[in-house]
């Protein structure tokens, strides 16, 4: 069924909106630190089962949970010493956690996709944060793109996407760190689900141990795991040198480019870019090359969201 997407400014009464539909069950998209996430009420089946629906997502690819302080946190999941150390570091931030999940939280089990786990973080992007302080509850949100595309930074990207699908989007701007939060789990020792927004090298830091790393082929335990994931329609030559006939190159440092993540190498700005440069190319139809990302810090998760951008498709 299709639906009139609403665009709500970042204002009083738009988040007063956004948090009223929320209430009733339906998903609204806006703006975090990271990308543009889903939002729907974690503890509502219905609205839950709207996003994966809205998405096409599989049902076995669990959901992050977002709330608006470390202490309402503590509510849903079994905390730890570790958990401590890292979210009194990270939060609000670009970190989510994944920790045994409290009996009796209300949380729908849709979320979890049947774990015995939660993956949870504290945003902290303001726009995200007043909404979440407008609703009042824990909100489910993946990123607002039909699942396994090219993820937003933008409220165009979403309503190019999602509109006709979704109630509304809560425009506040293009997102700061531009690829998904990092994950840690922490149901057992910690572990590294996924590279993201915050650098692996600073978590460890914080811990004052390495983490250990997921393997290859393991069970789907958090968001963004997916071999294939991230990608635009056109196909994607990872470790491109130049670009062949008939591409469009996505450069990185000095070299000639159609558009460049980061012509200084930085990574941070790579990582801001990486999504919109990546929608902006993928409107030329052509197929996309791109330049050598170094394999150290944010290059870790922008690299991670390219190899799954190029992997083969079902």
């Amino acid at each position: 069924m299709t639906v009139e997407t609403a665009l709500l400014s970042a204002d009083p009464d738009g988040y007063a909106r956004a948090a009223e539909l929320l209430r009733g069950g339906e998903l609204v998209a806006f703006p975090t630190e990271t990308v543009y996430g889903l939002g729907g009420d974690a503890t509502n089946d219905m609205a839950v089962a709207r996003i994966f629906e809205a998405k096409g997502r599989p049902r076995f690819n669990p959901l992050i949970v977002h709330v608006d302080r470390i202490e309402t946190v503590r509510d849903y999941v079994e905390w730890s010493h570790a958990a401590e150390v890292l979210a009194s570091a990270f939060w609000p931030g670009p970190l989510t956690l994944v920790l045994p999940i409290r009996p009796g939280t209300g949380i729908s089990g849709l979320v979890t996709a049947g774990l015995p786990s939660l993956a949870v973080r504290v945003p902290a992007n303001p726009v995200a944060r007043e909404l979440l302080k407008a609703f009042g509850g824990p909100v489910a949100a993946p990123s607002a793109n039909p699942s396994g595309r090219i993820s937003p930074t933008t409220a165009a990207h979403v309503e190019a996407g999602l509109a006709g699908r979704i109630a509304a989007v809560l425009d506040g701007g293009a997102c700061d760190v531009g690829v998904e939060s990092t994950i840690v789990g922490l149901t057992d020792g910690p572990v590294l689900l996924r590279p993201g927004g915050l650098p692996a090298e600073a978590v460890e830091q914080a811990l004052g141990e390495a983490l250990a790393r997921q393997g290859e082929g393991e069970p789907v335990t958090a968001p963004g795991q997916l071999a294939s994931h991230y990608a635009p329609g056109a196909t994607v030559r990872l470790e491109a040198e130049r670009r062949e006939p008939g591409e469009v190159l996505l450069g990185f440092g000095r070299v000639e480019c159609d558009l460049n993540l980061s012509a200084s190498g930085d990574l941070t700005e790579a990582a801001a870019n990486l999504f919109a440069h990546l929608h902006a190319l993928d409107e030329t139809g052509k197929p996309i090359a791109v330049s050598p990302i170094p394999e150290r810090g944010l290059g870790r998760a922008i690299n991670d969201r390219l190899r799954r951008a190029a992997a083969p498709r079902d």
